[in-house]
């Protein structure tokens, strides 16, 4: 492992993860610099390799959503229900910093490979999981051996609850997005207690679950039903006005008032000089109160310009407002395109193929490694010799054996 200049340069990762959530904590990682090994099942791996959409090119098939979440990572196809694999398993983790971990509460405990089994051998190993309602002992509360998937997350966290149409069902957000969060948060869990062991010597158990997650970017609805006595739901106002929509000639613009200042300059450049005595105008309530009116006023002065005269003309005053983009207008934003958040990953057979980087920027390092999403057990020759320094011979043997897999 070579200092790149990255943040977690150094640092190794094990990641015995599938899906989104724990794949995408992991991404984070081994975009910061960290070593990551993906730990899969051999022949199949994770299951997101064979979940549609696919690249298909050349004879060459690779599910899309894999390839997302899984670049820069090393792939060790390992089977832990052999007594050799838990045994080269525990051998990784000894020489290993981190662990992220999201199979369904109770896996890895019934094969002796949980925290508190591990930690016994390597106690600075820092154990990340990533679950649906949370596995930290003593807080795993009711719902602790749930499954989860994101569509139950944002259900019982509200999110469905506040999403749509007053008079119409609830809605789930975009696909994925719990997962992400909570990946998310476990990887800034890690940075912690990464930072915590230097301090201690010791690891720890970090606890990331989609719940939570769910409620901390939904935490309007608690905070004013426990303090207000309000009950947030769909199609209510957000206590201020105008803020939304404005349908333009060639699509749609977003935009929003948030205070009497942002109004006033609304109204110069609307020319409407004599809304700012107009009483149904004269506070945010009264504007909340008054949508209907507003809306009235509003629309037709936006309705034959394009998307960006219409965001030109409100940020001249500046309101704040941007485009409603399409996956066609993404894909030539230039602003991606100075942020770099577009990156280009070579697949072989594949050719050069267009993902979205991790959101985070340092000054010492603004490029993230753009190493393709691994090959199933491409890697596992390499580690266990490198890693483990096991003899090719033996290598060779326990794939005979099945106890491993290779590409």
């Amino acid at each position: 492992m070579s200092d790149s200049g990255r943040a977690l340069a150094g640092v190794r990762v094990l990641a015995l993860e599938q899906y989104m959530s724990a794949p995408y904590c992991s991404l984070l990682l081994a975009d910061a610099g960290a070593e990551v090994i993906k730990i899969e099942r051999p022949g199949a791996g994770d299951p997101r390799r064979a979940i549609p959409p696919f690249v298909e090119r050349n004879g060459v098939r690779m599910g899309v959503g894999f390839m997302a979440y899984n670049r820069n990572k090393k792939s060790l196809a390992l089977n832990l229900k052999s007594d050799e694999g838990r045994d080269l398993y525990r051998s990784l983790v000894s020489k290993s910093d981190v662990v992220v971990e999201n199979l369904r509460p109770g896996s890895v405990d019934r094969m002796g490979l949980g925290y508190e089994a591990l930690s016994k051998a390597n106690p600075g190993l820092i154990y990340t999981a990533v679950s649906g309602f949370g596995r930290l002992p003593g807080r795993e509360g009711p719902y602790g051996d749930w499954p989860s998937f994101d569509v139950v997350a944002e259900a019982m966290g509200g999110v469905m609850h506040m999403i749509g149409f007053a008079d119409k069902p609830p809605s789930p957000s975009i696909y994925g997005m719990p997962d992400l969060y909570a990946g998310m948060a476990a990887a800034h869990g890690v940075s912690m207690a990464l930072y915590r062991r230097s301090v201690t010597g010791r690891g720890q158990f970090v606890d990331s679950a989609m719940y939570d997650g769910v409620l901390s970017l939904n935490e309007r609805m608690i905070s004013l039903a426990a303090n207000t006595g309000a009950r947030p739901a769909r199609g209510d106002a957000p206590g201020f006005y105008p803020r939304g929509l404005l349908s333009v000639s060639d699509g749609y613009v977003a935009f929003t008032i948030p205070d009497d200042i942002m109004w006033r300059r609304f109204c110069r450049m609307l020319d409407r000089p004599d809304l700012l005595d107009d009483p149904r105008c004269d506070s945010p309530a009264a504007r909340t109160e008054n949508r209907a009116f507003l809306d009235e006023v509003v629309g037709p002065v936006f309705a034959d310009l394009t998307r960006d005269e219409a965001v030109q003309r409100l940020l001249a005053v500046g309101v704040p407002a941007g485009p409603v983009q399409t996956s066609d207008d993404l894909l030539v934003c230039p602003q991606l395109e100075a942020r770099g958040v577009r990156v280009s990953v070579e697949y072989e057979g594949l050719g050069e193929l267009q993902f979205v980087r991790t959101p985070l920027l340092t000054s010492d390092a603004p490029d993230v490694p753009v190493n393709p999403a691994p090959a199933l057990g491409g890697d596992t020759r390499h580690i266990l010799t490198d890693v483990l320094e096991l003899s090719e011979a033996e290598v060779s043997r326990l794939a005979a054996e099945a106890v491993i897999g290779t590409d």
